[in-house]
């Protein structure tokens, strides 16, 4: 396991400070607030800690409220709204200063026997032979601002291989579809809880950025201005996040500074393991420089 991987199980382990009360420390990735995965993963993590072992996350729903600061702990609150015959219910709250900065709602579920049937997984080329984001980003590092080149050139706990390669420096205009391998850069533990956690982490990267590409536009842009809005994720079987998962993106609709983007993840043999749903502010500046 990597260094940085490792850093991000921490992450995401969280301190019980009372009975539904926990904390969780920051991660600064060079954005412009706190990443927006992170505090997903915590939330869940803070979640399944709540919940009998036999019963695991299907769905989770969350709002971002303000801005959080990567310089900062999380302190996460967790509702039992309900445990009942079959599903529990959680509700969990993420405060920095005193004020809320993300809220999510989240279900669990036990095994039980149902029809079954699933999204095909696109043709798309295999992981192996592709080059990764930040390899593709180094190419090309003396265009990143230098208060934030380090940040985003270090090595990740994600790995991620672009199918779908867009320039972010030099971006053109394309269809609304996006496809990346990604995986865990290292072995994980054997617990299913926590790859769950890691693809919650995971499941924020790139997604809303696909609704730029009809108007080759860039992230990377002074006067792009984008945070998540909202994010929902529909966990459907188990998984390994270290093995290499495809996710398969696109973005229906962008209008009103906003962007709605739409993911599915299956794993190499073609299973849907979960799906994704996100709107995001998406709103040029007029007042950058």
């Amino acid at each position: 396991m990597s260094r940085v991987l490792e850093d991000l199980l921490e992450l995401l382990k969280l301190e019980a400070i009372e009975e539904n009360l926990f904390r969780g420390r920051s991660q600064d990735l060079g954005y412009r607030q706190l990443f927006g995965g992170q505090v997903l993963g915590q939330s869940l993590s803070a979640a399944s800690r709540t919940v009998a072992p036999e019963r695991h996350v299907h769905s989770l729903h969350g709002y971002f409220l303000r801005p959080g600061d990567a310089s900062l702990p999380v302190v996460y609150t967790v509702t039992r709204v309900r445990d009942g015959g079959s599903f529990t219910t959680r509700s969990v709250t993420a405060i920095q200063k005193g004020q809320p900065i993300f809220t999510m709602m989240a279900s669990f579920q036990g095994d039980e026997p149902g029809f079954e049937h699933q999204a095909k997984m696109p043709e798309v080329p295999a992981p192996e032979g592709l080059p990764s984001d930040v390899e593709l980003l180094r190419r090309n590092a003396h265009l990143i601002p230098e208060r934030v080149r380090d940040k985003i050139l270090c090595d990740k706990p994600i790995e991620i291989r672009p199918v779908t390669q867009v320039d972010p420096f030099n971006p053109k205009v394309g269809e609304p579809i996006k496809y990346v391998w990604f995986r865990a850069d290292g072995l994980l533990p054997e617990d299913p809880q926590v790859h769950k956690y890691v693809l919650a982490y995971a499941s924020d990267f790139n997604l809303i950025t696909t609704s730029l590409q009809p108007h080759g536009a860039s992230f990377m842009q002074r006067n792009m201005q984008m945070a998540s809005l909202d994010h929902a994720l529909w966990f459907h079987t188990d998984m390994r996040v270290n093995d290499w998962l495809l996710y398969a993106m696109d973005s229906p609709w962008a209008g009103n500074a906003r962007g709605l983007a739409r993911g599915h993840i299956f794993t190499r043999d073609g299973r849907l393991v979960a799906s994704v749903a996100q709107e995001g502010l998406v709103r040029l500046r007029q007042d950058a420089r």
